[in-house]
């Protein structure tokens, strides 16, 4: 596939194995309130079973630095998604790697865009619902309106857009916003912080069928 698919939420090593090649296994850091949550050490298992031409992704809150550098440097991720305050205190490599959840609203907010992380800081941005007290598997839409002018006026940037995917709308997703990449956390469970395998299998396919039409 040429679009970057990442899985978010993963808890389940059968899960965890079906990150497609040039993708991302997501896994939620020290967010206790959300049923998707693992502690480090829990992740850093999860993580040697990623597949090997896929990345590790940690998905993380308003982190503090010391977190930052032990997820880097001991449960070995590739990338950090962060919601929330970016601290200081970082390397410049460490920066980076990290991947700045930007909060677009469900609804249209008029003319003016968010501003967007600068790129050369950032290479990779992500594009999720605002205003929920969770990170990803809330299954509200971005107003992909908003997203589609985005990545319309940032050509080049590698935006990943979340929020209330589904394998049944995951083709529009792409025709209406052209994204780099999707991430999907509750579009593919079957219960909160559950995969379903099936539903997964689902996902992917969608996105290689919209691809194979518009190749």
């Amino acid at each position: 596939m040429k679009t970057f698919v990442k899985f978010c939420g993963l808890k389940e090593r059968e899960a965890v194995r079906l990150v497609p090649a040039g993708g991302a296994a997501g896994f939620v850091v020290n967010v206790p309130a959300s049923p998707r949550n693992l502690d480090p050490a829990a992740a850093a298992e999860l993580v040697a079973d990623v597949p090997s031409e896929a990345e590790a992704w940690a998905v993380v809150v308003d982190p503090a630095a010391e977190l930052i550098h032990r997820l880097f440097d001991e449960v070995g991720v590739d990338r950090i998604q962060v919601y929330g305050a970016i601290p200081s205190g970082l390397e410049f490599l460490e920066v980076h790697h990290l991947v700045p959840s930007m909060a677009i609203a469900p609804t249209p907010t008029g003319s003016d865009l968010p501003r967007v992380p600068a790129a050369e800081d950032y290479p990779r941005v992500h594009l999720d619902a605002a205003g929920q007290p969770l990170p990803g598997g809330s299954g509200v839409r971005p107003d992909w309106e908003t997203c589609a002018r985005i990545v319309d006026a940032h050509p080049g940037r590698k935006f990943v857009l979340a929020g209330g995917l589904t394998p049944e709308n995951v083709a529009d997703a792409l025709a209406m916003v052209r994204p780099w990449g999707v991430d999907v956390s509750s579009g593919v469970e079957s219960t909160p912080g559950v995969k379903d395998l099936a539903k997964m299998h689902r996902f992917i396919s969608a996105v290689e069928a919209f691809e194979s039409g518009h190749g």
